[in-house]
């Protein structure tokens, strides 16, 4: 149980991570640090957009308009933390006497 735990543990790290540098990409995309052009910009963009975007877009649905601030990776991120912590107190026994 251990071992699944550990590995649920990581999968959630990664996984804020790559949210993370979703929302960087973006912003640098959006301050023309970087060129959506690039071909490689373009396919790293891509692929985050892949990879969070089926999670993000309930959450954005269920969020009000907020004048173009897109607040949806923070509250999952803490969604995240907090089921990632629910699972390892539960299976690991952290914060038990």
């Amino acid at each position: 149980m251990y071992a699944i735990a550990t590995l649920i543990d990581y999968a959630v790290t990664f996984y804020i991570y790559i949210l993370i540098a979703n929302a960087i990409l973006s912003w640098l995309v959006a301050f023309n640090v970087v060129s959506p052009q690039n071909n490689f910009v373009r396919q790293v963009g891509y692929f985050l957009w892949r990879v969070t975007e089926p999670v993000l877009a309930p959450i954005r649905r269920l969020l009000p308009d907020l004048g173009g601030i897109d607040i949806s990776p923070v509250i999952l991120i803490v969604l995240l933390i907090v089921l990632r912590n629910l699972i390892l107190v539960d299976v690991l026994g952290y914060g038990r006497m």
